[in-house]
């Protein structure tokens, strides 16, 4: 009969193992966020989620116990039983989220990212804030701009957009699930300022290249052709643009493959016409600069956003 085969080996003595997984464990509770190979990460999981339960009991046994496992207790007591308690009292478990990473270059082993959820670094969060954004600005962009605001508040949240993908609906769902009205809040925040920059990042530089207009008073001699705005170099992405165009994607036989993605930065100059150029520039640079505050926000965004946004200047021209 098999008896021990329950959990992995990881090609290590028990008192080996056991050691690398206590410091594993108290580097995630120390930073929030490491990065190893996915087996390890699997098994730094399964004890870490033990610790957190700890640090959720609080009593003075819990504390001994956390105390004994955890290899620097004078970093990481004070927040087992503090922060992270406070974070994850309404949460019955899953305190941790592991993402794929690649592999390690070498010996070609899978890499992954361990964190602590709800922390403020993220993956998930971030990652699903950029998608709401992004899609938002695309419904926008597919509209020309024809969609108005909505004041009956019938779309409550993000879940219940129709032009948000399945796949968003989900994790957004998964992400707040337990969280706090603050947490929400920063979500929207984040989203806005995402569709913000896709909307005026290519203008930060001018726009993308292009033509510049026929000046009448000054005509070009001969047939050169004068053109205005930022060069975009050959595997470059910008925010907002298609995989296929980048590095990777021309590597991999992609940048023929399926239809072409819109050039949000481009089509931004033209088609919304929330400012003109000269204004929005302006706008980057004042959110940009150290001493900035939220001043204005695009007027795209739609549906419960609406009550977030507050802020929104009276007309363009102001």
């Amino acid at each position: 009969m098999k008896h021990g085969v329950a959990f992995r080996k990881l090609s290590r003595t028990s008192s080996h193992r056991m050691l690398m997984l206590r410091n594993l464990v108290s580097s995630l509770l120390e930073h929030e966020q490491i990065k190893t190979t996915l087996p390890k990460a699997k098994e730094t999981a399964r004890l870490a989620e033990k610790i957190l339960s700890l640090g959720k009991k609080g009593d003075l046994p819990a504390q001994r116990q956390a105390a004994a496992f955890l290899l620097n207790p004078d970093k990481t007591l004070p927040l087992l039983f503090g922060p992270y308690a406070e974070r994850y009292s309404s949460r019955p478990g899953g305190y941790t989220r592991i993402h794929k990473f690649g592999h390690r270059k070498g010996d070609h082993a899978p890499h992954a990212i361990l964190e602590l959820c709800d922390n403020p670094r993220d993956i998930k969060f971030e990652l699903t804030a950029r998608a709401v954004g992004r899609q938002t600005v695309q419904r926008w962009l597919k509209t020309r701009g024809t969609a108005q605001a909505d004041n009956s508040g019938e779309y409550g949240t993000v879940a219940d957009r129709p032009w948000i993908r399945d796949i968003t609906k989900v994790n957004y769902t998964q992400l707040m699930k337990f969280a706090s009205e603050e947490r929400k809040l920063e979500f929207e925040n984040k989203a806005i300022d995402w569709a913000n920059r896709l909307l005026a990042e290519a203008e930060a530089e001018g726009g993308l290249r292009r033509p510049a207009e026929p000046d009448p008073k000054k005509p070009i001699p001969g047939l050169t052709v004068k053109h205005v705005g930022k060069r975009q170099r050959a595997g470059e992405r910008l925010a907002g643009m298609s995989d296929r165009a980048s590095s990777l994607g021309i590597a991999s036989g992609a940048i023929g493959q399926g239809k072409s993605a819109s050039r949000l930065g481009e089509r931004s100059t033209f088609d919304v016409g929330l400012l003109d150029p000269a204004k929005r520039i302006a706008l980057v640079a004042s959110k940009n600069s150290p001493g900035a505050t939220r001043a204005w926000r695009s007027p795209f965004w739609e549906g419960g956003w609406k009550d977030a946004l507050g802020d929104r200047p009276s007309s363009p021209s102001s």
